[in-house]
């Protein structure tokens, strides 16, 4: 009887050349940088060489300490030049179509990611788990399935990124999550994740905290705060979380308006309210966006006229409402007060 091929086999089976490109969304966070790192040294072993890319930037001090003190090499596209049109695209942490994600002009052919799909794309291998709470759980079950031997920075990396978009086991944890991150716990460095976890907030962080404190705005259990012009991507996500600490509230919508639209990071109770499909169907037609139950994010591009971006503001807060009631049929007192 033929021994049954794992999906680490299927990944090697669809790679026709010895160098590839991990790519990450356009704004990596330690779980995609991880997962691209993982995914990076398991092809080593089968000699594949490969280079990390992403598009935006990298814009947490935390995220980019990991990189320094783990040796994660990763280089914006720009830094490449034009990539060869015969070259291979292998995505991590995203999907291809998503509003987080600019396409280069090479097809992506293959996928690895945690995220509920909200399109078909016709990879030529993809391994998609949206029960899976961190991208790093599925590049590290490649290794345990395969018995493949981990080095310390892999493991600690892995294991940041777990701790980091499971906000340490208390969000969206799947048994797999659980198992990987017990089965980490003894080759990872404990001493440098903790230290990565102690310095997460820089000094001019804090304005965008204090933007989102004084515009926060609630309805029943749902809140809308606005970080501030130009806040980084992660930071907008840190202060989603950061929101859901207020006692009552189930649902929050935390925005930042960007030069180019609006980027929108949405936190929920898991067992109140899918934050993934609300944030889906809120933005379509002005926007796009999707996530997890508990955890997503969206844009709105501005159109031809950027001077009505409060009406854009009010829009976005209504069909989030809007949205909100028709799913879980409920009416919510629209009037706001402040906290």
């Amino acid at each position: 009887m033929a021994e049954r091929k794992t999906r680490l086999d299927i990944l090697f089976e669809n790679i026709n050349r010895e160098h590839v490109y991990i790519q990450t969304h356009n704004f990596p966070d330690p779980d995609a940088i991880s997962t691209a790192f993982g995914l990076q040294k398991l092809l080593e072993t089968r000699d594949i060489f490969s280079t990390i890319i992403y598009q935006g930037r990298i814009d947490k001090y935390s995220t980019r300490n990991m990189c320094d003190q783990l040796d994660i090499g990763i280089k914006h596209i720009d830094e490449l030049g034009e990539l060869d049109s015969g070259s291979e695209i292998i995505l991590v942490d995203s999907q291809a179509g998503n509003p987080n994600l600019k396409n280069t002009e090479v097809p992506i052919t293959m996928c690895i990611d945690h995220h509920p799909s909200f399109g078909f794309v016709d990879y030529k291998f993809c391994d998609i788990r949206p029960s899976v709470g961190a991208c790093a759980s599925i590049i590290a079950a490649y290794y345990f399935a395969n018995d493949i031997k981990m080095h310390k920075n892999v493991a600690t990396a892995l294991m940041y990124g777990i701790k980091v978009d499971t906000a340490n086991l208390s969000r969206g944890v799947s048994e797999l999550d659980l198992n990987m991150f017990y089965s980490l716990y003894t080759k990872a460095d404990m001493d440098l994740i903790n230290s990565l976890e102690s310095s997460t907030v820089e000094f001019e962080d804090l304005d965008a905290y204090a933007n989102a404190i004084k515009s926060i705005k609630v309805y029943d259990n749902i809140s809308f705060a606005n970080t501030g012009n130009h806040c980084p991507e992660p930071l907008v996500a840190s202060i989603s979380d950061f929101m859901m600490l207020i006692a009552g509230v189930d649902l929050c919508i935390v925005y930042s308006i960007k030069v180019d639209g609006i980027k929108i990071s949405v936190r929920s109770d898991n067992g109140c309210f899918d934050a993934g499909r609300l944030t889906n169907e809120a933005l379509a037609g002005i926007g796009g966006g999707g996530g997890h139950p508990a955890m997503a994010g969206g844009f709105v591009p501005f159109k031809k006229d950027h001077s009505k971006v409060d009406e854009l503001v009010e829009i976005i807060e209504n069909n989030f409402l809007n949205t909100v009631m028709k799913y879980e049929k409920q009416f919510y007192n629209r009037s706001p007060y402040k906290d």
